[in-house]
C-alpha cells in the first residue's frame, strides 16, 4: 500500500486522473482482505488518511448509504467514491476492479479444489487464517465503534442491536429499520446526540481533501429525472437482455438461467452483507437446486473468507461448483461450465449494486450535512457496530470451539487470534501481513503436529 501522505495537509492533493485511480482500484482488488469491515478500514486509511481523496465526513456519509443497501457495502462504497471522482466510468471501474481479481482467484482455487480434493497445504493455511479473520473483525468493530458511538443513546442502540441479533436472532433488516426510526426520533428530540454525521464522528481531520466537507457537489452528482430514468432503463436492459440470452441459449430450466434468476433475487432481497445473504444462498444452492453439498458450501465460505474481495464472492464458488456438478456444458467441458457458472453468479449478484449507487448517489449527495437525513443513518451505524460485534462472537465461537462448547478449546487458534489482535491493536500492524503470518503459522503447526 502507498503510505506516503501529501506534503502540505493545508491544501488538497493534485487532481487524480482516471488512470491513477484505475491503478489504485486494481491494487485494492488484490489486497482487500478481512471482509467488509477490513476492506472499509483499508479504504479509510488510504483514501481519507493518506491520499486525502475524500474527507472523513463525506466518506462516512457515503458509507452510511451503502450500509442500508442490499449487497456488499465495501464494494458499493468503492463504486460510490469512484463515481464521485470520475463520473459513471469511475464508478464502474472502481466497483468492477473490487470484484474481478477475487473472481479470477476463486475460479482458480475452486478448480484446484474440485480436481485435487483435499489439499493439506491449503488446509493448514486456512487453519491459521481463521483466528486472524476473527481478530480483524473484532478490531474493525472497535475502530468503527470508537468513531461512531459518541453518545449514550448511540451506545444503547449498539448494545440493543447486539442483544437482538445474538440472543433473539432478530433479522438484520428489522434491526436496521428500528435503528433508523430511533435515529430519526432521536435527531428530533436530542439533535446534539445524533449530529455526528453517521458512521463515525468525523471529528478527525487529516488535511484538505479533493472531495472535502465543503466541496461543492460535482455537476454529474446532481439529481435529474432524465438521468434517473436513463440509468434505470439501461440497467433493466442489461439485466433482461443477458437473462434472455441465457434462456435462448440454454433454456429456462437450465443451470445458467436458473442461476441468473436466483442470484438476482439474492442480490435484491437480502440485507446486511454477506452473512445475511449466506442462509439464502445455502438454502437455494444446497437444498433447492442441489448445486453443491453442505460440506462444499462450508469449504467455499472458507475460500471466500481467505481471498481478497467481498465475502459474498462465495457465490462464484457456488456458481462454479454448481455448473460443474450439473455438467451444464456436457461432461467434456466441466471446467468451462464452472468458469461460466462463476461468472454468471457474480454478474447477477453485483449488477444491482452498481444500479443502487449510480441511481441513488445523487439523492445521497444532496443530504450530507442535513440532520433530518443523517440522524437515522447515525442510529443505523450504531446498530451496525453491535451487529459486527456479533459477527466477531460468531467467528470466535466456531474457531475456538470447532466441536461446540461441549468440545475442547482450540488453544492454538486462541493464541493465534490473540497475537493477531495484539498486532493490529497494539502495534498497528497492517492487516495483510497479519493474515499472511497467521496463515504461515497455521501451516507450520499442521506440518509439525501431523
Amino acid at each position: 500500500m502507498d503510505t506516503a501522505a501529501p506534503e502540505n495537509p493545508n491544501r488538497p492533493p493534485d487532481p487524480i486522473t482516471l488512470g491513477e485511480a484505475f491503478r489504485y482500484w486494481l491494487k485494492l482488488g488484490f489486497i482487500s482482505f478481512g471482509g467488509p469491515t477490513g476492506q472499509i478500514a483499508i479504504m479509510h486509511q488510504d483514501l481519507v488518511e493518506r491520499k486525502r481523496w475524500i474527507s472523513e465526513k463525506r466518506f462516512l456519509h457515503a458509507l452510511n448509504y451503502c450500509m442500508v443497501l442490499p449487497g456488499p457495502e465495501a464494494q458499493q462504497l468503492a463504486t460510490y467514491i469512484g463515481w464521485m471522482m470520475h463520473r459513471t466510468w469511475g464508478g464502474v471501474i472502481s466497483g468492477g476492479l473490487f470484484v474481478l481479481p477475487s473472481l479470477f482467484i476463486l475460479i482458480a482455487l475452486t478448480w484446484v479444489y474440485l480436481v485435487f480434493g483435499e489439499v493439506p497445504l491449503v488446509a493448514g493455511i486456512f487453519y491459521g487464517i481463521k483466528p486472524a479473520v476473527t481478530a480483524v473483525v473484532l478490531f474493525a468493530a472497535w475502530r468503527i465503534g470508537s468513531r461512531a458511538l459518541k453518545s449514550a443513546p448511540l451506545w444503547a442502540i449498539s448494545a440493543g442491536a447486539f442483544v437482538a441479533i445474538f440472543v433473539f436472532q432478530v433479522p438484520f433488516p428489522a434491526i436496521v429499520l428500528a435503528a433508523g426510526i430511533l435515529g430519526y426520533v432521536g435527531g428530533r428530540i436530542a439533535p446534539d446526540k445524533f449530529a455526528t454525521g453517521g458512521h463515525g464522528s468525523a471529528q478527525k481531520h487529516y488535511g484538505a481533501a479533493l472531495i472535502d466537507d465543503a466541496t461543492p457537489t460535482p455537476a454529474h452528482a446532481f439529481f435529474r429525472w432524465p438521468r434517473f430514468a436513463g440509468i434505470l432503463a439501461v440497467f433493466l436492459a442489461i439485466w433482461a437482455g443477458t437473462l434472455a440470452a441465457l434462456i435462448a441459449l440454454f433454456g429456462w430450466e437450465s443451470t445458467f438461467a436458473q442461476m441468473g434468476w436466483f442470484f438476482t433475487k439474492a442480490a435484491l432481497l437480502t440485507f446486511g452483507g454477506a452473512y445475511a445473504v449466506l442462509p439464502y444462498v445455502y438454502q437455494g444452492g444446497v437444498e433447492h437446486y442441489h448445486w453443491l453439498t453442505a460440506t462444499q458450501m462450508i469449504d467455499g465460505l472458507a475460500l471466500g473468507e481467505t481471498t481478497p474481495g467481498p465475502l459474498i464472492m462465495v457465490v462464484a464458488f457456488v456458481g462454479f461448483v454448481g455448473a460443474w456438478t450439473k455438467a451444464a456444458l456436457g461432461v467434456s467441458a466441466l471446467a468451462l461450465a464452472g468458469c461460466t457458472g462463476a461468472a454468471v453468479a457474480t454478474f447477477y449478484t453485483f449488477l444491482p449494486s452498481f444500479l443502487f449507487i449510480l441511481l441513488g448517489g445523487p439523492l445521497v449527495e444532496s443530504t450530507h450535512g442535513n440532520l433530518k437525513f443523517t440522524a437515522p443513518l447515525t442510529g443505523i451505524t450504531a446498530a451496525v457496530v453491535g451487529v459486527i460485534l456479533n459477527l466477531a462472537a460468531f467467528f470466535a465461537w466456531h474457531v475456538l470451539w470447532p466441536e461446540g462448547f461441549s468440545g475442547r478449546l482450540d488453544v492454538f487458534s486462541l493464541l493465534v487470534g490473540l497475537a493477531a489482535l495484539a498486532a493490529l491493536w497494539r502495534y498497528r500492524t497492517g492487516m495483510i501481513p497479519v493474515i499472511f503470518a497467521c496463515g504461515a503459522a497455521g501451516l507450520i503447526y499442521r506440518l509439525i503436529s501431523g
